[in-house]
């Protein structure tokens, strides 16, 4: 009798250099074309123009070696992501080093004793509710592994702490009650109040997180009862592994405070500084980089330890760091093989002849779709608003709905597909991919049905305003 190997899913890696090479296969078979790119004088985002779409003349696939290139070069453009991981993954290393973690999250278990649910639910509200407001996203992969250690203490696994913060934030990101980076720049592109029809948006949200925190709970509480019954069960968390009973070795003292004080500072610092002072990515990784220098002083770390400590983080984390660059590759192979904006000018054009609601659903669907070709919630929104919104207003679909398909689309698959934010995140708490997946997408099912029938019922109550 043949005996059929079980399917192991590949690591992300291999899924992202073979996502690399259809797009490469694409560029000989989709035609070159382009869109022409203007300058929105009043909110200063370049768009595309929409009736602008041109086949060009002459193809330009991407050769064998090209493709190694734009993988090159796609290490190149994502240097800034790279480096936040690595400087933020070595501040959080140098606090735990210090024990200061530890003596917090025992002092945390004690108080929270037998209601360790509650904390899950408190700070997946508390994440969900920064990814809608100001579009926490980048930030969290500081606080990934802290939120991994809390979970595997509290006696569940890494897969509860990434759910409990990556995820949630996830969550509220794409639910975008007020998300500049999503909601205010396509309400921006569409000629819309900015961040109105708030109040449909506030039900988006307590639904999602609502059905967020019970997959979390459901699966946690199995855990608690048999831990064999983990998805990672077996997987070696290195660093973040938290023993419980070694929490008692680390008494919270004052010097420990001050420094989980200092890392929240950071954090908070961070935030505040890219809200008001427009940093972003350079600049938060410099000040994950200080603080932790300032850290591994204030402990009278000598130089060589501190150089040991960042080549370690850097060493531990690689494999973000390499998720990252492959991700970007993808889009330096449709920018090279100038087949990105055909892909986009070919998916929207069946919804034309479509009725209003079907045409909705469709654009739900195809939003999801292109969050595989353009992971980023900004650029997706320049590039395709100004095509969904003259379609929009053909069938008759009022913007607000268009924009809500977009906000969909483009949020909830960022979870789910593995060119997004959440593949970075499994990598920096350790969980395999194909770990995720089993967790996750049973659940990603449920959110599909979901922003199906918030866009059915959209289009029934006529969302507005436009």
């Amino acid at each position: 009798m043949i005996q059929m190997k079980k399917f192991k899913m590949p690591n992300a890696i291999v899924i992202l250099f073979g996502i690399i090479v259809i797009m490469t296969v694409l560029t000989w078979i989709v035609p070159a074309g382009n869109f022409e790119r203007v300058k929105n004088a009043e909110t200063g985002i370049t768009v595309v123009n929409a009736a602008s779409f041109r086949l060009a003349d002459e193809r330009t696939p991407v050769g064998p070696f090209e493709m190694f290139l734009c993988i090159q070069k796609g290490f190149v453009e994502s240097g800034s992501i790279i480096f936040l991981i690595f400087f933020a993954y070595f501040c959080v290393y140098t606090v735990t080093k210090t024990g200061s973690l530890h003596a917090a999250i025992n002092v945390l278990l004690k108080k929270l004793q037998g209601r360790e649910t509650t904390v899950i639910v408190i700070f997946m509200i508390l994440f969900s509710l920064a990814g809608s407001t100001y579009g926490e996203w980048d930030t969290v992969y500081g606080l990934v592994p802290i939120f991994v250690g809390i979970a595997i203490a509290m006696g569940y696994d890494a897969l509860v702490g990434l759910a409990m913060s990556g995820m949630a934030v996830g969550i509220g990101f794409a639910s975008a009650t007020t998300n500049p980076f999503t909601i205010g720049i396509a309400q921006a592109i569409a000629e819309l109040p900015i961040f109105s029809g708030i109040l449909f948006r506030l039900v988006v949200l307590a639904t999602f997180t609502a059905i967020g925190i019970w997959w979390t709970l459901r699966y946690a509480k199995r855990v608690k009862r048999d831990p064999k019954s983990s998805y990672v069960y077996g997987v070696d968390m290195g660093v973040l592994e938290i023993d419980r009973s070694s929490l008692e070795k680390h008494p919270f003292t004052a010097k420990r405070k001050f420094t989980i004080l200092l890392l929240f500072a950071t954090i908070i610092f961070i935030v505040f500084a890219t809200l008001k002072l427009g940093w972003y990515l350079d600049e938060m990784s410099a000040v994950f980089l200080f603080s932790g220098f300032i850290i591994s002083l204030l402990w009278k770390m000598p130089p060589d330890e501190i150089t040991d400590n960042l080549i370690f983080t850097c060493r531990d984390i690689i494999i973000g760091a390499l998720i990252v660059g492959m991700s970007r590759s993808i889009m330096v192979v449709l920018a090279k093989g100038n087949i990105l904006d055909t892909i986009i000018y070919g998916m929207y054009q069946p919804l034309q002849y479509m009725p209003k609601w079907l045409a909705a659903e469709g654009m739900l669907i195809f939003q999801n779709i292109m969050n595989l070709f353009i992971p980023s919630g900004s650029g997706q929104a320049a590039a395709v608003m100004p095509i969904m919104i003259p379609l929009s207003d053909l069938v008759g679909l009022n913007r607000q709905i268009t924009i809500l398909a977009y906000q969909f689309g483009d949020g909830y698959s960022n979870l789910f597909w593995p060119v997004g934010g959440i593949i970075i995140m499994a990598a920096i708490s350790r969980v395999p991919i194909g770990k995720w997946y089993k967790f996750f997408t049973p659940l990603f099912g449920i959110m599909l049905l979901m922003e199906a029938a918030f866009i059915a019922l959209a289009v029934a109550i006529g969302y507005g305003p436009f």
